[in-house]
Protein backbone atom coordinates (compact mmCIF):
# COMPACT_ATOMS: atom_id res chain seq x y z
CA UNK A 1 0.00 0.00 0.00
CA UNK A 2 1.47 3.53 -1.04
CA UNK A 3 1.68 6.37 1.73
CA UNK A 4 -1.67 7.93 2.55
CA UNK A 5 -1.34 11.42 1.39
CA UNK A 6 -3.81 14.61 2.22
CA UNK A 7 -4.51 16.76 -1.21
CA UNK A 8 -3.99 20.46 -0.51
CA UNK A 9 -8.01 21.01 0.22
CA UNK A 10 -9.41 18.97 2.75
CA UNK A 11 -12.26 19.35 5.17
CA UNK A 12 -13.12 17.83 8.19
CA UNK A 13 -17.42 17.48 8.93
CA UNK A 14 -18.55 16.28 11.70
CA UNK A 15 -21.99 13.74 11.90
CA UNK A 16 -23.05 13.31 14.92
CA UNK A 17 -25.43 10.58 14.29
CA UNK A 18 -23.78 9.30 11.68
CA UNK A 19 -26.55 9.77 9.18
CA UNK A 20 -25.63 12.95 6.94
CA UNK A 21 -22.82 11.25 5.26
CA UNK A 22 -23.97 11.15 1.50
CA UNK A 23 -25.84 14.65 1.96
CA UNK A 24 -22.07 15.75 3.37
CA UNK A 25 -20.32 14.09 0.50
CA UNK A 26 -22.39 15.33 -1.92
CA UNK A 27 -21.19 19.06 -1.25
CA UNK A 28 -17.69 18.03 -2.10
CA UNK A 29 -19.12 16.81 -5.38
CA UNK A 30 -20.39 20.32 -6.01
CA UNK A 31 -17.20 21.38 -5.77
CA UNK A 32 -15.82 19.12 -7.85
CA UNK A 33 -18.20 20.37 -10.46
CA UNK A 34 -16.34 23.83 -9.82
CA UNK A 35 -12.86 22.15 -11.04
CA UNK A 36 -11.85 22.24 -6.94
CA UNK A 37 -11.18 18.55 -5.35
CA UNK A 38 -12.00 18.58 -1.88
CA UNK A 39 -10.75 15.33 0.10
CA UNK A 40 -13.59 14.74 3.03
CA UNK A 41 -12.58 13.86 6.15
CA UNK A 42 -15.42 12.51 8.48
CA UNK A 43 -14.09 13.86 11.96
CA UNK A 44 -15.76 12.55 15.25
CA UNK A 45 -13.93 12.63 18.87
CA UNK A 46 -14.09 10.54 21.82
CA UNK A 47 -15.98 12.92 23.99
CA UNK A 48 -19.24 12.96 21.28
CA UNK A 49 -18.85 8.91 20.80
CA UNK A 50 -19.55 8.71 24.97
CA UNK A 51 -22.13 11.10 24.80
CA UNK A 52 -24.27 9.74 21.97
CA UNK A 53 -23.43 5.89 23.06
CA UNK A 54 -21.28 5.62 19.44
CA UNK A 55 -18.32 3.66 18.01
CA UNK A 56 -16.07 4.87 16.03
CA UNK A 57 -16.97 2.09 13.44
CA UNK A 58 -20.23 3.57 12.98
CA UNK A 59 -18.80 6.37 11.64
CA UNK A 60 -16.67 4.33 9.49
CA UNK A 61 -19.29 2.31 8.00
CA UNK A 62 -21.44 5.85 7.11
CA UNK A 63 -18.46 7.17 5.20
CA UNK A 64 -17.83 3.75 3.36
CA UNK A 65 -21.59 3.56 2.27
CA UNK A 66 -21.76 6.89 0.96
CA UNK A 67 -18.79 6.90 -0.99
CA UNK A 68 -20.32 3.29 -2.24
CA UNK A 69 -23.38 4.73 -3.06
CA UNK A 70 -22.49 8.06 -4.90
CA UNK A 71 -19.54 6.72 -6.50
CA UNK A 72 -16.85 8.56 -5.18
CA UNK A 73 -13.27 7.37 -6.52
CA UNK A 74 -11.21 10.28 -4.64
CA UNK A 75 -9.69 9.73 -1.12
CA UNK A 76 -11.32 9.69 1.98
CA UNK A 77 -10.63 9.90 5.61
CA UNK A 78 -12.09 8.99 8.83
CA UNK A 79 -10.67 10.84 11.30
CA UNK A 80 -10.08 9.95 15.53
CA UNK A 81 -10.51 13.96 16.78
CA UNK A 82 -8.82 15.15 19.25
CA UNK A 83 -7.28 11.86 20.33
CA UNK A 84 -4.75 10.89 23.35
CA UNK A 85 -2.67 8.28 24.63
CA UNK A 86 -5.85 7.40 26.74
CA UNK A 87 -8.30 7.29 24.08
CA UNK A 88 -6.65 6.57 20.95
CA UNK A 89 -7.54 2.29 21.21
CA UNK A 90 -10.88 2.46 20.12
CA UNK A 91 -10.18 4.30 17.06
CA UNK A 92 -7.28 2.15 15.98
CA UNK A 93 -9.00 -0.11 13.45
CA UNK A 94 -11.44 1.94 11.53
CA UNK A 95 -9.47 5.50 11.06
CA UNK A 96 -6.96 6.77 8.73
CA UNK A 97 -6.57 10.44 10.10
CA UNK A 98 -5.62 11.32 14.07
CA UNK A 99 -5.93 14.63 15.29
CA UNK A 100 -2.90 14.07 17.89
CA UNK A 101 -4.33 16.48 21.06
CA UNK A 102 -1.71 17.48 23.54
CA UNK A 103 -3.23 20.85 24.65
CA UNK A 104 -3.31 19.75 28.54
CA UNK A 105 0.49 18.86 28.37
CA UNK A 106 1.46 22.38 27.13
CA UNK A 107 3.38 24.42 29.42
CA UNK A 108 4.51 21.43 31.36
CA UNK A 109 8.11 22.27 32.04
CA UNK A 110 10.30 19.87 30.09
CA UNK A 111 13.91 18.61 31.88
CA UNK A 112 16.90 20.39 31.42
CA UNK A 113 19.07 18.30 30.05
CA UNK A 114 15.72 17.98 26.83
CA UNK A 115 15.66 21.85 26.87
CA UNK A 116 19.49 22.11 26.39
CA UNK A 117 19.43 18.87 23.90
CA UNK A 118 17.33 20.90 21.63
CA UNK A 119 18.90 24.42 21.99
CA UNK A 120 21.76 22.82 20.78
CA UNK A 121 20.22 21.27 17.99
CA UNK A 122 18.57 24.02 16.55
CA UNK A 123 21.15 26.82 17.04
CA UNK A 124 20.74 27.96 13.94
CA UNK A 125 17.29 29.27 14.97
CA UNK A 126 19.32 31.87 16.64
CA UNK A 127 19.08 35.57 15.91
CA UNK A 128 17.26 37.68 13.26
CA UNK A 129 14.59 34.83 11.10
CA UNK A 130 13.19 35.66 7.88
CA UNK A 131 10.23 33.99 7.25
CA UNK A 132 9.56 33.75 3.00
CA UNK A 133 5.94 35.75 1.86
CA UNK A 134 6.08 38.20 5.23
CA UNK A 135 7.65 41.45 5.77
CA UNK A 136 8.07 40.65 9.49
CA UNK A 137 11.17 39.51 10.89
CA UNK A 138 11.71 37.76 14.23
CA UNK A 139 14.55 37.90 17.08
CA UNK A 140 15.17 34.28 18.35
CA UNK A 141 17.26 34.57 21.89
CA UNK A 142 19.18 31.94 23.94
CA UNK A 143 16.66 32.61 26.37
CA UNK A 144 13.66 32.83 24.49
CA UNK A 145 14.94 29.03 22.40
CA UNK A 146 15.50 27.72 25.95
CA UNK A 147 12.02 28.99 27.58
CA UNK A 148 9.56 28.16 24.62
CA UNK A 149 11.56 24.98 23.92
CA UNK A 150 10.73 23.99 28.01
CA UNK A 151 7.43 25.05 27.96
CA UNK A 152 6.21 22.63 24.16
CA UNK A 153 8.60 20.15 24.37
CA UNK A 154 6.84 17.74 26.76
CA UNK A 155 3.09 18.57 24.54
CA UNK A 156 5.63 16.87 21.47
CA UNK A 157 6.85 14.33 23.27
CA UNK A 158 3.48 12.80 24.12
CA UNK A 159 2.60 13.74 20.84
CA UNK A 160 5.12 11.23 20.00
CA UNK A 161 4.40 8.69 22.26
CA UNK A 162 0.71 8.74 20.73
CA UNK A 163 1.86 8.46 17.16
CA UNK A 164 4.31 5.90 17.30
CA UNK A 165 1.30 3.75 19.06
CA UNK A 166 -1.16 4.41 15.64
CA UNK A 167 2.11 3.83 13.69
CA UNK A 168 2.39 0.39 15.78
CA UNK A 169 -1.12 -0.98 15.23
CA UNK A 170 -1.43 0.52 11.41
CA UNK A 171 2.23 0.88 9.32
CA UNK A 172 3.45 4.26 9.60
CA UNK A 173 2.30 5.20 6.35
CA UNK A 174 -1.27 3.89 6.42
CA UNK A 175 -2.76 7.21 8.24
CA UNK A 176 -2.10 10.85 8.26
CA UNK A 177 -1.22 12.39 10.93
CA UNK A 178 -2.19 15.75 12.70
CA UNK A 179 -0.59 17.46 15.99
CA UNK A 180 -3.45 20.09 17.51
CA UNK A 181 -2.37 22.65 19.85
CA UNK A 182 -5.41 24.81 19.32
CA UNK A 183 -6.92 24.36 23.11
CA UNK A 184 -5.38 26.07 24.63
CA UNK A 185 -5.24 29.16 26.31
CA UNK A 186 -2.84 31.80 24.30
CA UNK A 187 -2.29 31.87 20.05
CA UNK A 188 1.41 30.66 19.23
CA UNK A 189 3.64 32.95 18.17
CA UNK A 190 5.77 31.94 14.46
CA UNK A 191 8.60 31.48 16.76
CA UNK A 192 6.84 29.48 19.38
CA UNK A 193 5.64 27.26 16.01
CA UNK A 194 9.13 27.02 14.24
CA UNK A 195 10.13 25.74 17.94
CA UNK A 196 6.99 23.34 18.03
CA UNK A 197 7.66 22.61 14.54
CA UNK A 198 11.52 21.67 14.84
CA UNK A 199 10.19 19.55 17.95
CA UNK A 200 7.98 17.45 15.72
CA UNK A 201 10.45 16.83 13.43
CA UNK A 202 12.86 15.53 16.07
CA UNK A 203 10.60 12.96 16.82
CA UNK A 204 9.71 12.34 13.67
CA UNK A 205 6.20 12.77 13.67
CA UNK A 206 5.82 13.20 9.79
CA UNK A 207 2.59 15.33 10.57
CA UNK A 208 0.64 16.22 7.29
CA UNK A 209 -1.51 19.30 8.99
CA UNK A 210 -1.02 21.20 12.36
CA UNK A 211 -3.70 22.62 14.09
CA UNK A 212 -2.04 26.09 15.86
CA UNK A 213 -3.91 28.51 18.05
CA UNK A 214 -5.40 31.54 17.00
CA UNK A 215 -6.38 34.47 19.15
CA UNK A 216 -10.14 35.54 19.02
CA UNK A 217 -13.32 33.76 20.03
CA UNK A 218 -13.83 30.28 17.97
CA UNK A 219 -17.10 29.36 19.74
CA UNK A 220 -19.24 26.14 18.32
CA UNK A 221 -21.76 27.05 15.25
CA UNK A 222 -21.26 30.60 15.41
CA UNK A 223 -19.16 33.35 13.75
CA UNK A 224 -15.71 34.37 14.78
CA UNK A 225 -15.41 37.05 17.52
CA UNK A 226 -12.24 38.86 17.10
CA UNK A 227 -9.90 41.09 14.99
CA UNK A 228 -10.97 40.04 11.15
CA UNK A 229 -7.01 41.74 9.87
CA UNK A 230 -5.22 40.52 13.16
CA UNK A 231 -6.58 36.64 12.04
CA UNK A 232 -4.98 37.10 8.73
CA UNK A 233 -1.95 38.33 9.89
CA UNK A 234 -1.32 35.20 12.34
CA UNK A 235 -2.83 32.72 9.58
CA UNK A 236 -0.15 34.50 6.90
CA UNK A 237 3.07 33.80 9.54
CA UNK A 238 1.49 30.38 10.39
CA UNK A 239 1.76 29.61 6.29
CA UNK A 240 5.43 31.41 6.34
CA UNK A 241 6.32 29.11 9.16
CA UNK A 242 5.05 26.06 8.04
CA UNK A 243 6.83 26.64 4.71
CA UNK A 244 10.09 27.30 6.74
CA UNK A 245 9.74 24.09 8.61
CA UNK A 246 9.18 22.19 5.34
CA UNK A 247 12.42 23.47 4.22
CA UNK A 248 14.51 23.41 7.21
CA UNK A 249 13.39 20.84 9.27
CA UNK A 250 12.44 18.07 6.56
CA UNK A 251 8.99 18.16 7.34
CA UNK A 252 6.44 16.58 4.77
CA UNK A 253 5.92 18.65 1.71
CA UNK A 254 2.13 18.64 1.94
CA UNK A 255 2.02 20.16 5.19
CA UNK A 256 -0.51 22.66 6.17
CA UNK A 257 -2.68 24.21 8.87
CA UNK A 258 -5.77 22.79 10.39
CA UNK A 259 -8.08 25.52 11.21
CA UNK A 260 -10.25 24.07 14.12
CA UNK A 261 -13.35 26.28 13.27
CA UNK A 262 -16.14 24.96 15.45
CA UNK A 263 -17.84 25.71 12.51
CA UNK A 264 -19.26 28.78 10.56
CA UNK A 265 -16.59 31.78 10.95
CA UNK A 266 -17.70 33.33 8.37
CA UNK A 267 -16.54 36.81 8.44
CA UNK A 268 -12.70 34.94 8.25
CA UNK A 269 -13.44 32.89 5.42
CA UNK A 270 -11.93 35.31 3.03
CA UNK A 271 -9.31 35.62 5.19
CA UNK A 272 -8.36 31.87 4.83
CA UNK A 273 -9.05 31.93 0.94
CA UNK A 274 -6.99 34.55 0.86
CA UNK A 275 -4.14 33.57 2.38
CA UNK A 276 -3.64 29.97 0.94
CA UNK A 277 -3.75 31.92 -2.91
CA UNK A 278 -0.91 34.18 -1.57
CA UNK A 279 0.82 30.66 -0.35
CA UNK A 280 -0.16 28.70 -3.04
CA UNK A 281 -0.59 26.48 -0.19
CA UNK A 282 -3.59 24.12 1.21
CA UNK A 283 -5.63 24.07 4.31
CA UNK A 284 -7.90 21.75 6.39
CA UNK A 285 -10.79 23.08 7.39
CA UNK A 286 -12.25 21.27 10.47
CA UNK A 287 -16.11 22.20 10.99
CA UNK A 288 -18.06 20.90 14.03
CA UNK A 289 -21.61 20.09 15.09
CA UNK A 290 -23.50 22.35 12.43
CA UNK A 291 -24.56 19.22 10.61
CA UNK A 292 -26.72 18.13 13.94
CA UNK A 293 -28.50 21.81 13.49
CA UNK A 294 -29.27 21.03 9.96
CA UNK A 295 -30.85 17.78 10.88
CA UNK A 296 -32.96 20.34 13.31
CA UNK A 297 -33.46 22.45 10.73
CA UNK A 298 -34.74 20.29 8.23
CA UNK A 299 -37.02 18.56 10.88
CA UNK A 300 -38.37 21.66 11.60
CA UNK A 301 -39.47 22.71 7.91
CA UNK A 302 -40.56 19.16 7.93
CA UNK A 303 -43.45 20.19 9.95
CA UNK A 304 -45.56 18.37 11.68
CA UNK A 305 -44.03 15.68 14.21
CA UNK A 306 -40.52 17.17 12.92
CA UNK A 307 -41.12 20.60 13.99
CA UNK A 308 -42.68 18.96 17.27
CA UNK A 309 -39.47 16.70 18.07
CA UNK A 310 -37.59 19.93 17.47
CA UNK A 311 -39.24 21.90 19.95
CA UNK A 312 -39.18 19.22 22.22
CA UNK A 313 -35.52 18.62 22.08
CA UNK A 314 -34.97 22.37 22.62
CA UNK A 315 -37.46 22.13 25.77
CA UNK A 316 -34.97 19.47 27.55
CA UNK A 317 -31.65 21.43 26.24
CA UNK A 318 -33.20 24.24 28.37
CA UNK A 319 -34.35 22.26 31.06
CA UNK A 320 -30.66 20.79 31.28
CA UNK A 321 -28.61 23.74 29.95
CA UNK A 322 -25.99 23.32 32.80
CA UNK A 323 -24.85 19.98 32.51
CA UNK A 324 -24.91 20.23 28.41
CA UNK A 325 -22.90 23.47 28.31
CA UNK A 326 -20.33 22.12 30.97
CA UNK A 327 -18.39 20.34 28.47
CA UNK A 328 -18.38 23.00 25.98
CA UNK A 329 -17.79 25.95 28.60
CA UNK A 330 -14.64 27.59 26.84
CA UNK A 331 -16.46 27.48 23.65
CA UNK A 332 -19.39 29.35 23.98
CA UNK A 333 -21.31 32.48 25.08
CA UNK A 334 -25.06 32.16 25.71
CA UNK A 335 -26.68 34.48 27.14
CA UNK A 336 -29.20 32.88 29.17
CA UNK A 337 -31.83 36.56 29.06
CA UNK A 338 -32.01 35.96 25.63
CA UNK A 339 -33.06 32.20 25.42
CA UNK A 340 -36.52 32.09 24.55
CA UNK A 341 -38.85 29.57 27.18
CA UNK A 342 -39.95 26.15 25.76
CA UNK A 343 -43.40 27.73 26.01
CA UNK A 344 -42.69 30.06 23.60
CA UNK A 345 -40.97 27.93 21.73
CA UNK A 346 -43.52 25.49 21.53
CA UNK A 347 -46.33 28.19 20.05
CA UNK A 348 -43.46 29.23 16.92
CA UNK A 349 -44.53 27.94 13.55
CA UNK A 350 -41.79 26.14 11.43
CA UNK A 351 -40.44 29.36 10.02
CA UNK A 352 -40.08 30.83 13.34
CA UNK A 353 -37.88 27.93 14.45
CA UNK A 354 -35.58 27.82 11.25
CA UNK A 355 -34.90 31.45 11.25
CA UNK A 356 -33.84 31.50 15.03
CA UNK A 357 -31.56 28.25 14.24
CA UNK A 358 -30.47 28.46 10.71
CA UNK A 359 -27.20 30.83 11.34
CA UNK A 360 -28.16 33.75 9.18
CA UNK A 361 -26.60 37.10 11.34
CA UNK A 362 -28.45 39.33 8.68
CA UNK A 363 -31.92 37.48 9.84
CA UNK A 364 -33.04 39.52 12.44
CA UNK A 365 -35.14 36.58 14.00
CA UNK A 366 -31.61 34.93 14.18
CA UNK A 367 -30.53 33.84 17.96
CA UNK A 368 -26.76 32.64 18.12
CA UNK A 369 -28.06 31.71 22.22
CA UNK A 370 -30.69 29.87 21.03
CA UNK A 371 -28.02 28.18 18.54
CA UNK A 372 -25.30 27.50 20.61
CA UNK A 373 -27.84 25.86 23.36
CA UNK A 374 -29.11 23.52 21.00
CA UNK A 375 -25.39 22.53 19.31
CA UNK A 376 -24.18 21.43 22.56
CA UNK A 377 -27.95 19.74 22.99
CA UNK A 378 -27.29 17.06 21.30
CA UNK A 379 -27.21 14.50 23.92
CA UNK A 380 -30.95 15.22 23.97
CA UNK A 381 -31.76 13.67 20.84
CA UNK A 382 -28.78 10.63 21.31
CA UNK A 383 -31.21 9.79 24.59
CA UNK A 384 -34.33 9.47 21.97
CA UNK A 385 -32.71 6.73 19.96
CA UNK A 386 -34.78 5.75 17.40
CA UNK A 387 -37.21 8.11 17.61
CA UNK A 388 -35.30 10.46 16.68
CA UNK A 389 -33.78 8.69 13.92
CA UNK A 390 -36.60 7.41 12.38
CA UNK A 391 -37.68 11.08 11.94
CA UNK A 392 -34.34 12.15 10.18
CA UNK A 393 -34.79 9.14 7.49
CA UNK A 394 -38.61 9.57 7.06
CA UNK A 395 -37.35 13.54 6.35
CA UNK A 396 -34.30 12.35 4.74
CA UNK A 397 -34.88 14.58 1.42
CA UNK A 398 -35.21 17.78 3.21
CA UNK A 399 -32.45 17.49 6.07
CA UNK A 400 -30.05 16.34 3.58
CA UNK A 401 -30.71 19.36 1.58
CA UNK A 402 -29.83 21.99 4.44
CA UNK A 403 -27.12 19.76 4.87
CA UNK A 404 -25.40 19.95 1.49
CA UNK A 405 -26.43 23.29 1.15
CA UNK A 406 -24.96 24.57 4.22
CA UNK A 407 -21.65 23.13 4.05
CA UNK A 408 -21.16 23.38 0.55
CA UNK A 409 -22.11 27.50 0.24
CA UNK A 410 -21.77 28.95 3.57
CA UNK A 411 -18.12 26.68 3.96
CA UNK A 412 -16.51 25.11 0.62
CA UNK A 413 -17.24 27.75 -1.70
CA UNK A 414 -16.07 31.18 0.47
CA UNK A 415 -13.08 28.91 2.03
CA UNK A 416 -12.15 27.10 -0.96
CA UNK A 417 -13.64 28.50 -4.17
CA UNK A 418 -13.65 32.38 -3.33
CA UNK A 419 -17.18 32.93 -2.96
CA UNK A 420 -19.19 34.63 -0.78
CA UNK A 421 -21.21 32.57 1.92
CA UNK A 422 -24.71 32.77 1.55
Amino acid sequence: MKRQVLDPYSIGMGDRFAHQAKAQLQACILASHHGVAIVPVWNKSNREHTIIGSDPTATRAAADAAVKALHWDKPYFCDADHITLQTVDRFLTPCDFYTIDVADEIGKPASAADTEDFAKRHADLLGTVSLKGVDETFEVTQDLLRNTASKFLSAVKKAGEVYRKIAQAKGADNFIPEVSMDETDSAQTPVELLIILAAIADEQIPIQTIAPKFSGRFNKGVDYVGNVEQFEREIALDFAAIAYAIEHFRLPVNLKPSIHSGSDKFSIYPAIHATMKRFNAGVHLKTAGTTWLEELIGLAEADGDGLALAKEVYAEAYGHREELCAPYASVIDIDPAKLPSPVEVNGWTSLQYTMALRHNPSESQYNSSFRQLLHVGFKVAAKMGTRYLDLLESNEAVVARNVTENLYKRHIAPVFLGQQSS
